[in-house]
């Protein structure tokens, strides 16, 4: 009804309540419980039913927002989650980790009015959280058995999301992964203050549970070559992500000490699951009681300095050569990290890294923003003045990723790749240069967010389906 919405003016924007800093800088739940159902509604009737949704316009999944927010202030919540579900495999997790300031949020239309953004993440997460404790999530269905199979490189969020539009409408899919855990990055790289594992492991259970298998702890190129996957199916995805970490070059870099962000993050997550992890309990892995330097600005670095703080670090700063307004992270996570003690050093970059048999400091330079790049951020520059000196036990390098190998890694020396490494792929179809294989994500765009992983994997399976139909009643009409 007209009169349970356009309450922006009446009710302020209200997100659920964080635990106290202190409290929750101890563990690894997440920092803030979800709405109550009468606070979730009060606050989706802030929503002022735009003619141009804006917020749908940006978010990658053109997600119907205003609909589930009317829908959610009416009371009728499982209506609610079935049209959020309708756009999205996986809405509780975009919920909880997609960058909504920069994307739904950052462009509604009342917080240019002044009255704030309506909570559009939280009240997702609430939706469908809701939808779990209901039982409204129901099983995965497979279609009508098409006798084709379909092989996926990759347990991330776009070989998810494929798998299961691929299992519903009729094929056979199984999905290969280097790791003994599916899920990617949302499983190892992504902490639980972030994202707790239960809620990533009940969606793999139940792709599982759907019939889609599993190949877990599985290689490309060593327990099978990519062109014996091709023989294996009638269609391949590669979804690997992007895991090739960016390099820094600096005198002492490679010193006992200085390690990489996602060998960092991925130790915390297995402890997490409880595993033995001998760089971990050895303490190479772990920041308790160490002075932690995180270099980086972006989202991944925002995760480690965050678990630093949860590992019991003596401090945690973090390097950024750029300030504040130009860094990539969501500034909530800035806000989010301040809160629980973090320094923040800006316009600064290492320069050496000092230390015997493991770095003792960080000869830190500092920056000033130079002209405008091609994609108009300034660049950053030395600005000459005399390098601080920073005490340091443990440096964590969160420079971003880039892609792996794959033509090597693979055997397959035909794949095309673009001159960054992603494979190369026709945009239409978003097939590769072999027939029959695709690829979707991380991989194709370079490394960027979970909810537009999501999105490809929607995208290739739809192309997938359409490759397989018509590679079927070829087949038919030759027979």
């Amino acid at each position: 009804m007209a009169g349970d919405m356009l309450k922006f003016v009446d009710v302020t924007q209200a997100y659920p309540a964080k635990r106290d800093a202190s409290a929750r800088a101890t563990d690894f739940q997440e920092i803030a419980d979800r709405y109550a159902v009468p606070t979730a509604e009060e606050q989706s009737g802030r929503c002022a039913q735009c003619g141009v949704p804006y917020c749908t316009v940006h978010c990658p999944l053109h997600n119907h927002i205003p609909d589930w927010l009317r829908l959610t202030a009416e009371g009728r919540l499982r209506e609610a989650y079935e049209l959020s579900n309708a756009t999205s495999t996986m809405p509780e997790i975009c919920g909880r980790i997609c960058p909504q300031d920069r994307l739904c949020e950052g462009n509604c239309v009342i917080e240019f009015s002044g009255h704030g953004a309506v909570t559009i993440g939280s009240v997702e997460k609430f939706i469908t959280d809701t939808a779990w404790e209901e039982g409204w999530v129901e099983p995965l269905m497979p279609g009508r058995p098409r006798g084709q199979s379909v092989g996926i490189i990759g347990a991330g969020p776009a070989g998810m999301t494929a798998a299961e539009l691929l299992r519903v409408a009729g094929y056979d899919v199984h999905i290969y992964d280097r790791h003994d855990r599916a899920g990617g990055l949302l499983t190892y790289g992504i902490p639980g203050f972030k994202l707790e594992k239960p809620i990533v492991m009940r969606r793999v259970d139940r792709l599982k549970a759907g019939g889609i298998v599993f190949h877990e702890g599985f290689e490309v190129g060593r327990d099978a070559t990519l062109e014996e996957l091709r023989g294996r199916h009638d269609a391949l995805l590669i979804a690997t992500g992007v895991y090739k970490a960016r390099a820094l070059t600096a005198p002492g870099i490679d010193a006992g000490g200085v390690v990489e962000a996602l060998d960092y993050l991925t130790a915390s997550n297995r402890k997490g699951f409880g595993d033995a992890v001998p760089h971990f309990d050895s303490g190479a892995l772990d920041a308790a009681g160490k002075r932690v330097i995180v270099v980086g600005g972006g989202d991944t670095a925002m995760d480690c300095v965050r678990t630093a703080v949860r590992q019991g670090a003596a401090s945690v700063a973090c390097l950024y050569r750029r300030d504040r307004d130009n860094m990539p992270g969501s500034q909530r996570e800035v806000g989010h990290a301040e809160e629980e003690g973090v320094e923040f050093v800006w316009l600064s970059a290492p320069q050496a890294f000092g230390g015997k048999d493991s770095v003792e400091n960080v000869l830190i330079g500092r920056m000033r923003l130079g002209a405008a790049d091609a994609s108009g951020r300034r660049s950053p520059e030395p600005d000459g003045a005399a390098g601080e000196v920073r005490d340091a036990d443990l440096v964590i390098k969160a420079l971003g990723f880039d892609a792996e190998d794959l033509p090597r890694l693979f055997g397959a020396p035909e794949l095309g790749v673009t001159r960054w490494g992603t494979v190369l792929v026709d945009n239409a179809t978003l097939m590769t240069s072999l027939d029959g294989v695709f690829a979707a994500g991380d991989i194709v765009r370079g490394a960027s967010l979970v909810v537009w992983a999501v999105r490809d994997g929607r995208d290739v399976a739809a192309n997938i389906d359409k490759f397989l139909r018509a590679k079927a009643l070829s087949e038919r009409k030759a027979a």
